[in-house]
């Protein structure tokens, strides 16, 4: 199906683009959103006439969502989850969720906006993409962890918290087993001092 596009839209074109799409993505998206229009005689009529307008209406949205994106580039949300101790979620973080929390930190967004997939299923710091304006892009960070602890932790490293008590017992093992290659080395350090006596009594005489 081809539609004209009303803004900018990601791997498709720029506002006034004839593309074509697949024609679920323009019935279930792209149409319903008021992102584009079929590409009709008529439409084509019609989208040129308010060019202007559609233009001018996107630089005003486009500005406002730049000064936004000033505020709001590096700003970190936690979200409190249950994991394993590997650090895997029992869930996951959808865009949902981001949008709430991002929401919640004072700075209005929808899910739609949040490009997150798939959805974060491990603890730790993840930068997500945020589209304030299909030509503003902003990063945050959404800070995933068990406790506030924790979250407080992973935000001044920078990394997840993951116990890996496995792992700490795959090291100690290696201690272990060397003990008794210590014991049969005790013989031969033993036979190597003998000798050494027998010198010392030899040069008394």
């Amino acid at each position: 199906m081809e539609v004209i596009l009303l803004e900018r839209i990601e791997r498709l074109g720029q506002m006034g683009d004839v593309v074509k799409v697949k024609p679920g993505h323009a019935r279930n998206y792209l149409l319903p959103q008021k992102k584009a229009l079929r590409a009709t005689e008529e439409n084509r009529k019609h989208f040129e006439a308010q060019r202007a307008q559609l233009e001018a209406v996107n630089l005003e949205r486009r500005q406002e969502a730049e000064a936004v994106a000033v505020k709001m580039e590096g700003v970190t949300v936690v979200l409190i989850r249950q994991a394993g101790e590997a650090g895997q979620l029992y869930g996951s973080v959808s865009a949902r969720d981001v949008a709430d929390a991002v929401s919640e930190a004072g700075f209005t967004i929808d899910k739609t906006q949040v490009k997150l997939a798939p959805p974060i299923k491990t603890v730790g710091v993840h930068d997500v993409r945020v589209d304030l304006h299909p030509e503003v892009p902003v990063t945050v960070k959404a800070n995933v962890a068990r406790s506030a602890e924790e979250a407080e932790v992973q935000a001044k490293t920078g990394e997840a918290v993951v116990r890996r008590d496995e792992d700490e017992v795959e090291v100690e093992a290696p201690a272990v087993e060397a003990a008794p290659e210590a014991v049969e080395d005790a013989p031969a350090e033993v036979e190597a001092e003998a000798p050494a006596e027998d010198e010392t009594e030899e040069k008394a005489e």
